[in-house]
């Protein structure tokens, strides 16, 4: 009998069940209480501001997370994240102002709107790839923003749809705390599902196409259903988190869903590394704090007070010159350099990792 082969940390898997387990090792365990705790703590040690930056990277986690299957991970370029967004929060918005529907309703219609649109757009990847794909998408993000744009312009809701804080359980959630937790639990479940999703046989199938369609489909893949269950998953996902963004902010307006977003979704999975759903959840943090750290770093400079006028361009300024760098220096993200960092203390002090016999 063959003996079990370690991975990089060394521990042993023994049976095909240890292979699907989401938590390893006692360590790993350990370090998961430890984070919970953090997490738990979190909105009781810092200030309501703070607590706010963690409810927008947990709201931005779910929409890069949704994005990375789509991209990173079933291969299919999307431009039409910002309009998948917009799509769940004036559906949302719609609902609750047109009908009164509470949030246990008006969520689960978002899913179902951006499964409907999934569909809708996921069709031409049948039959278009790479750029002309891309370009299929960024219509999609032109209807809706047209589509919302018409239903305030004809309601008369010049500066917006205002919602009101949904009741969860018999509590509302109004205040940023109550918020965070919310939110908190959203991304978690989010996280859940893509991973289970991963290790399932439709994220097999996604790997699959996005290494070679050719074979894919040679191999007995279903390529053209795979390729729209993950415009669905993705687009259904998406819209949740734009349903959700409705009711954090308590408004929906056309003008939150410009081109830009889209391009800092992007940017999220880029920068966080492709096909890793941690690099999703990396590059949520970093872009969502990145506004934050350049308007920090530009108040300390000298003539800071000149400068504060010119503090957006910086922002974008700044965003531009760090995808470059990503793309050039470290095409495997944030994630990478994790990853890396990771292994040097796994191996330390051994400057080599035996492998098949060599070193």
């Amino acid at each position: 009998m063959s003996k079990p082969l370690p991975n990089a940390s060394g521990h042993f898997r023994r049976s095909h069940a240890d292979e699907f387990r989401l938590i390893e090792t006692g360590f790993s365990r350990t370090m998961l209480a430890l984070f919970i705790i953090a997490l738990v703590s979190f909105p009781f040690l810092f200030s309501s501001f703070y607590v706010d930056l963690a409810a927008q990277v947990f709201l931005a986690s779910i929409g890069a997370l949704s994005l990375m299957l789509l991209t990173g991970i079933a291969g299919q370029i999307s431009l039409g994240h910002a309009g998948l967004i917009a799509a769940g929060a004036f559906t949302a918005g719609i609902l609750f102002k047109e009908f009164a529907l509470p949030f246990w309703v008006t969520i689960p219609a978002a899913a179902l709107v951006g499964a409907g649109i999934g569909v809708l757009f996921g069709l031409p990847s049948l039959r278009l790839r790479g750029l002309y794909l891309a370009v299929s998408t960024l219509a999609l993000h032109f209807i809706v923003v047209f589509l919302g744009g018409e239903y305030e312009t004809r309601r008369g809701f010049s500066t917006g749809i205002l919602i009101d804080p949904p009741v969860v359980f018999g509590y509302e959630v109004y205040s940023t705390r109550a918020w965070y937790f919310t939110l908190a639990v959203a991304a978690a479940v989010t996280l859940w599902i893509c991973i289970n999703l991963m290790r399932s046989r439709s994220g097999r199938a996604w790997k699959s196409i996005h290494a070679n369609e050719t074979v894919a489909e040679a191999i007995g893949i279903g390529v053209t259903r795979y390729k729209l269950l993950a415009f669905v998953v993705s687009s259904s996902m998406t819209a949740v988190a734009g349903a959700l963004f409705a009711y954090y902010r308590g408004f929906v307006s056309i003008e939150a869903f410009s081109l830009y977003l889209t391009i800092q979704y992007v940017a999220m999975i880029i920068i966080g590394g492709m096909g890793s759903l941690l690099g999703a959840l990396l590059g949520a943090v970093f872009v969502t704090l990145f506004p934050y750290i350049i308007e920090a770093l530009v108040s300390v400079l000298p003539g800071a007070d000149r400068l504060a006028g010119s503090v957006f361009a910086f922002n974008y300024a700044a965003f531009g010159i760090v995808m470059i760098l990503f793309l050039v220096f470290e095409p495997q993200g944030l994630v990478g350099i994790w990853r890396r960092i990771r292994d040097y203390f796994v191996l330390w002090p051994f400057r080599f990792k035996a492998m098949g016999g060599r070193k």
